[in-house]
């Protein structure tokens, strides 16, 4: 209908192109559309993790994701290693974090769809961030929340996976201890020179994990190369786009954003994997998501006080906080 009026489907060499262009000209792209983008580009990185698990195990793929954005990081910033035993302490343990966070949420994806995985994982430092207030509405923040990851998991009617629900909750825990555990690493070591470093740690304690469960198969060139892809896109790719978006909009803006990443989970599950997820379980996600705008926007129009640690609702420096 209309078609002698419709303008052709751009080539996936041209897309490609204006994505790649938006990433090297950030300034020139919107910040809020840099936001969506880097969320978009996690949860693709995600669904084309998923792809590779009918080659190699959850632990081959955070291998190559983890050692490849490691790869890629410590290029480019090119971090010393005079650390002290304090701060190289806990990049270590950031590390670690980073490392179990990717890996439940890989053996969590294997099992459950990926919205579910992303929300319940979300869920986790969201709830650990307004757990240390003693304001009412925070906890009714904290109450709607944890009522999400019920629907999400189950609790209307929906079966899930229960070993898969378990990696969701490991992923959680990960992510609420990455969180905590970067924000002291990003006061001791400037830049993204800690990432990096965690990230390393992250890549050597999967590595086992990834030979364990895929051996050889972690050799073979295409199975290499989907692997860089992931690395980009869950790591590369989001990382430059909110730091660049960050520059330019104020972070309270940046975790409002944020807060959408559950229902982009969701969809990008829907769209590319085909995962329809029950309705109890859609309004788990719209629980999770409206908790973290809801704490993020009240907190917003409070008057400024001292600097919180970064959540999921309350963000104040960016990190690669995508699983």
């Amino acid at each position: 209908m209309y078609a002698h009026v419709l303008r052709p489907e751009p080539a996936p060499a041209t897309v490609a192109a204006r994505l790649v262009a938006a990433v090297g000209r950030p300034d020139a792209v919107p910040p809020p559309l840099l936001m969506l983008l880097g969320m978009f580009s996690t949860q693709l990185g995600a669904a084309v993790a998923k792809q590779l698990f009918g080659t190699t195990s959850p632990g081959g793929t955070t291998t190559l994701r983890l050692g490849f954005a490691a790869l890629i990081l410590l290029a480019v910033t090119r971090p010393g290693l005079r650390l002290g035993w304090r701060t190289g302490g806990l990049v270590v343990g950031f590390g670690l974090m980073l490392a179990l966070m990717n890996l439940s949420f890989y053996a969590a994806l294997h099992r459950v769809p990926l919205g579910v995985a992303v929300t319940i994982g979300f869920a986790g430092p969201l709830l650990v961030g307004l757990a240390g207030s003693r304001r009412l509405l925070d906890a009714a923040w904290a109450v709607l929340a944890g009522g999400g990851v019920l629907l999400i998991s189950g609790l209307g009617g929906t079966g899930v996976d229960g070993l898969g629900l378990l990696f969701c909750v490991t992923c959680a825990v990960g992510w609420a201890g990455y969180v905590v555990l970067g924000g002291a690493v990003s006061q001791r070591v400037p830049g993204t020179r800690g990432l990096a470093l965690g990230m390393a740690v992250g890549a050597v304690a999967v590595l086992p994990f990834g030979v364990a469960g895929s051996g050889t198969a972690l050799l073979d060139p295409w199975i290499l190369l989907l692997g860089v892809g992931v690395a980009l896109l869950s790591s590369v790719v989001p990382y430059s786009a909110e730091m660049a978006a960050l520059r330019r909009m104020p972070p309270r803006v940046f975790a409002v954003l944020l807060s959408l990443e559950p229902a982009i989970g969701a969809l990008v599950g829907l769209v590319l994997l085909g995962e329809l997820l029950a309705w109890p379980q859609f309004l788990g996600v719209a629980c999770v998501v409206a908790a973290a705008l809801g704490a993020t926007l009240v907190r917003a129009a409070e008057p400024r006080e001292a600097p919180a640690r970064a959540t999921p609702g309350h963000r104040s420096e960016p990190a690669d906080h995508h699983p």
